[in-house]
């Protein structure tokens, strides 16, 4: 599993070796910078460096093997980013912020990185353009997201997050809500298309604290045992087994960590099945309780946000929340200092 360190924590030493052996080399360390910056695929790293990519290939192969960038797998593509986690993390951390943002070198690679971004941005325009009116329809039937959001926010609490992850990531909206106040987060979603504007909205965000994964909700490409929060936001009325997807997330769940559930209550609109392909019209309170208490966490009644009667809505989002009950006898910083906030919630 891995292990989020403190900036001042200290590192076994063959691990800080190997990290500065890959680290010391002048692609690798232009590498580092780049990816400091944005999650990028080969592709891309190729246009920014002006290198064959067997090179570009070979140099990351090295990084992500000292530990200092992450490599995931999205179809056939392969996106990579400094890494978030582990002994090396602190260390590429730091290592880029002595580097000089005014190096003629470093500064040319940052333009033709915002160029990447830019064609990004165009792709994603024109697939959310092409999907917006789907979207728009159901966004009509119910609360504006902005309610929804908030209440979100509220169950969040104001206290930082360690380790976030978003499944079913989407756009990238709840990410972009509750990323700045986690140290680090992972959002995975099975479309392509979808993380591109996910990796958009983020990058306009500028957050940079934030994985984007392609992967399956009921086999997900995450660390077991890490996440103090996860969240599923409007993904469950998809799936034909929404209780095996939860049982997955909860595996990620870190011991005393929380799950965030929002969908829809029971409704009647038929037509969301054919023409948004909607499995579930809805989830009843009990079933939803009764799947986060199976996965073994606590759970209670969910929150339930009518839709605003000018407005003509037809659909209550409800939200869930379930506690994982675990205790960890050696906790690591993050979870003894979530362990503190709950029960401080609590006696609130």
């Amino acid at each position: 599993m891995s292990q989020i360190l403190a900036p001042d924590a200290h590192a076994p030493f063959e691990p800080i070796l190997s990290a500065l052996a890959a680290a010391g080399e002048a692609t690798r360390l232009r590498l580092l910078a780049l990816l400091s910056e944005a999650e990028l695929a080969v592709s891309e790293i190729v246009a920014i460096l002006g290198q064959s990519q067997p090179r570009v290939s070979r140099h990351l192969k090295l990084l992500v093997e000292a530990g200092l960038v992450d490599r995931h797998r999205e179809g056939s593509w392969a996106f990579f980013l400094m890494s978030q986690s582990g002994p090396a993390a602190a260390l590429a951390r730091d290592v880029v912020a002595r580097l000089d943002p005014g190096d003629p070198l470093l500064a040319a690679d940052r333009a033709r990185l915002a160029e990447v971004r830019s064609q990004r941005a165009e792709q994603a325009a024109r697939y959310f353009a092409a999907q917006a009116a789907n979207w728009d329809a159901i966004r009509a039937m119910h609360l504006p997201e902005e309610r929804v959001e908030a209440a979100v926010r509220e169950i969040v609490g104001a206290d930082p997050v360690e380790a976030l992850l978003d499944l079913g990531a989407g756009t990238g909206r709840m990410l972009e809500v509750l990323a700045p106040q986690a140290a680090r987060a992972v959002g995975v979603d099975q479309s392509p298309q979808m993380l591109a504007l996910a990796r958009a909205r983020l990058e306009r965000a500028g957050l940079r604290n934030v994985q984007l994964r392609q992967g399956d909700i009921y086999a997900l490409p995450v660390e077991r045992d890490l996440y103090d929060l996860v969240v599923i936001h409007q993904v469950l009325h998809y799936l034909d087994d929404p209780a095996r997807a939860i049982r997955e997330a909860r595996r990620a769940l870190a011991p005393g960590g929380r799950m965030i559930i929002v969908d829809f209550a029971p409704h009647a609109e038929e037509h969301l099945r054919a023409v948004h392909a909607h499995r579930r019209l809805g989830f009843s309170a009990e079933e939803i309780v009764g799947c986060l208490e199976a996965a073994g966490l606590e759970a209670g009644p969910p929150l339930d946000l009518a839709p605003d009667e000018p407005r003509g809505g037809k659909l209550t989002v409800s939200i869930w929340l379930g506690r994982d009950r675990r205790v960890q006898s050696d906790p690591v910083p993050h979870a003894q200092s979530l362990a503190q906030s709950n029960a401080a919630r609590d006696v609130a």
